[in-house]
């Protein structure tokens, strides 16, 4: 992997993971590195879905591996409110 990848890499996962917090409702007491990182795994784990189901190449935009992505970034950012949530009320 090269740096090029690398930055790629974050700032697709950071456009992802805030797409994810747009998604749900309510207020989300997560720091913004922890969105980046929840958008990077929601990409790969999306990417990775849409090959094993053969959407992930398509002509023009991959819409549907883009809602894969969204979709679980929400679901990632749900369970980190909750968790992150959880924690900080000890």
């Amino acid at each position: 992997m090269t740096v090029t990848g690398i930055i790629t890499a974050i700032v697709i996962g950071a456009i992802i993971g805030a797409l994810g917090r747009l998604v749900v409702p309510g207020k989300q007491n997560i720091p913004i590195w922890l969105t980046i990182v929840i958008g990077i795994v929601a990409a790969l784990i999306g990417t990775a879905i849409a090959g094993a189901l053969g959407v992930a190449s398509t002509k023009g935009i991959d819409w549907i591996e883009l809602l894969m992505q969204i979709g679980l970034a929400a679901v990632g950012v749900i369970i980190t409110v909750s968790a992150y949530g959880r924690r900080g009320l000890r």
